[in-house]
């Protein structure tokens, strides 16, 4: 067969399964939507270890004007646009590290659990856990960076279980006196302590308090950046030669608080202390090149972040597909 009888024998039956298919009314290329949720994890290696990052869900802040603060609300809305971000509705992640030392299994912070304050997407990090085939009574170790609601909410089932059975606890005590102080409970904070005392409480008789500096499991060592809440911290993971840090809220999103980062955040104990903790970490960390995770960036959270300016840019890192 020539090549233009070829050429044309291939259009001719194109032809024919084309009117063939419209004919049909398209069954050929008819398939239903499937409308589920990819499973919330991914994971990683660093050095020896494994990293498994779960979600607790997003979290919607809505419109950002009052809760980024000390920049005019237009900029703000700007920053998002350009970014191609919604400039009405700022969505958080909840992106909790677990590392897999071979030793032990470290979850970072524990999401909103029973919480909905933020409607029904959040909740959802004990269904991760399950997606990524880690049992959560196979947790050894459970390290707060803080005690705000979305980061110590699920330790504590609807049930009042206890969803780590078998894992120690570890927090800045100051935080931990802070957020749990019965004294409180006739202020504006009263819904952050109760949350605080009914996951806190407890497990108080499984809780280590580590102090700034300290390496107080293998490989994670405690870095104190308080502002955000008084004893704020957060941790330096360096294993097998390989190191990230987990910010915990050190910067709640990726353009308005790294772009400006003297901005403000409304739920910032202190304001002025948490800008002043938050430029002098990620100076040092884009200085020396170190990968971060982000509790509140977009998922998975890990990346860089390198000066820009008077601020700082965020580099997400490619997905690390296989292992």
């Amino acid at each position: 067969m020539s090549k233009g009888a070829s050429r044309r024998s291939v259009l001719t039956l194109g032809a024919g399964l084309s009117a063939a298919t419209l004919l049909s009314g398209g069954t050929l290329a008819r398939a239903p939507k499937l409308g589920t949720q990819a499973p919330y994890w991914h994971r990683f290696k660093l050095g020896d270890a494994e990293v498994t990052v779960v979600s607790d869900g997003p979290l919607p802040f809505g419109d950002p004007s009052g809760v980024f603060t000390g920049v005019p609300k237009e900029e703000v809305k700007k920053m998002l646009s350009d970014n191609f971000l919604d400039p009405d509705n700022v969505v958080l992640e909840q992106n909790s590290p677990i590392v897999n030392t071979g030793d032990k299994l470290i979850l970072f912070d524990t999401g909103l659990g029973t919480l909905k304050a933020f409607g029904p997407t959040t909740g959802r990090q004990q269904k991760s856990l399950t997606e990524a085939g880690i049992k959560s009574e196979d947790i050894d170790a459970v390290v707060f960076s803080h005690a705000h609601p979305d980061h110590i909410g699920g330790v504590v089932g609807e049930d009042g279980r206890l969803l780590f059975p078998n894992a120690q606890f570890y927090i800045a005590q100051s935080d931990f006196d802070f957020w749990t102080d019965e004294g409180k409970m006739g202020t504006s904070l009263k819904d952050f302590v109760v949350h605080a005392r009914t996951n806190l409480l407890a497990v108080r008789d499984r809780i280590v308090f580590f102090k700034d500096g300290q390496e107080f499991l293998p490989g994670i060592q405690a870095m104190a950046a308080p502002g955000h809440t008084v004893g704020h911290t957060i941790f330096m993971v360096t294993l097998g030669g390989r190191s990230f840090a987990f910010l915990g809220d050190l910067s709640h999103h990726s353009v308005l608080l790294l772009e400006k980062p003297r901005m403000e955040f409304a739920y910032d104990t202190d304001p002025k202390q948490a800008a002043t903790s938050r430029v002098k970490m990620l100076d040092m960390l884009a200085a020396n090149r170190i990968p971060v995770l982000s509790y509140h960036f977009s998922w998975p959270g890990y990346g860089h972040v390198a000066k820009a300016g008077d601020g700082f840019k965020y580099y997400a890192a490619p997905m690390q597909m296989l292992l």
